[in-house]
């Protein structure tokens, strides 16, 4: 379900990002606090609005679940494309559907893909085993030639990786198998946008294709 927009805050951080691409160049480019680098804006699948809304999305629901749950649980937004996937952990089945409810509240939320686990909390050895996964899954992505690696997010938690982004059938299954062959990995959950050959020859720019298969 898609909820209206709020013309201000959405619009006006719109209208610095396009100020930003056009006389900066490749300056980098500060959204909610995180600089993104003007040549990983140009070549994103994202239009400039839907990189904005994620920024804006993912602020706005760190603070509201912050405040539904409180101290019972966390949970971790990650948008793209207004698609939102949420990790992390709550105590009971009704807190873990709060936290749904509430995200999906937040202007401009597309869908929202709940992978919050009932249960106690990661510890800190759980949470630097999963950084240390993701790291090594996005290193694996980025060494895979036909794979363009900025097209793809990648989120983990208790070892299960989560991949996002606007990407192929093919993208989305060599992405797939590249996840699953890094150490430390469980489970692979594709969380794709799947476009069409066709869709990423129009939309895509030409330095964001990657090279074919041989």
């Amino acid at each position: 379900m898609t909820f209206p927009s709020r013309p201000g805050s959405r619009s006006v951080a719109a209208a610095a990002l396009a100020a930003t691409v056009l006389l900066a160049g490749c300056a980098p480019l500060l959204i909610g606090g995180a600089v993104v680098g003007g040549a990983l804006v140009a070549t994103d699948r994202r239009t400039s609005g839907s990189l904005v809304d994620d920024e804006i999305i993912e602020l706005k629901a760190k603070s509201r679940a912050g405040e539904a749950l409180g101290e019972r649980g966390t949970v971790t937004t990650t948008s793209y494309n207004r698609m939102v996937l949420l990790t992390g952990e709550v105590p009971t089945e009704a807190d873990k559907a709060l936290a749904e409810q509430v995200i999906a509240r937040i202007d401009n939320v597309q869908s929202v893909v709940n992978e919050v686990t009932v249960g106690p909390m990661n510890t800190f050895g759980e949470r630097s085993r999963d950084v240390f996964v993701a790291g090594k899954v996005k290193a694996s992505i980025v060494d895979a030639k036909d794979l363009f690696a900025n097209s793809i997010k990648v989120v983990v938690h208790r070892g299960t990786v989560y991949l996002m982004g606007r990407v192929t059938e093919r993208e989305a299954v060599r992405a797939s198998e590249v996840a699953r062959g890094v150490s430390g990995v469980t489970k692979v959950v594709r969380v794709f946008e799947i476009l069409t050959e066709a869709e990423l020859a129009n939309r895509a720019p030409r330095s964001a294709r990657p090279a074919s298969s041989p």
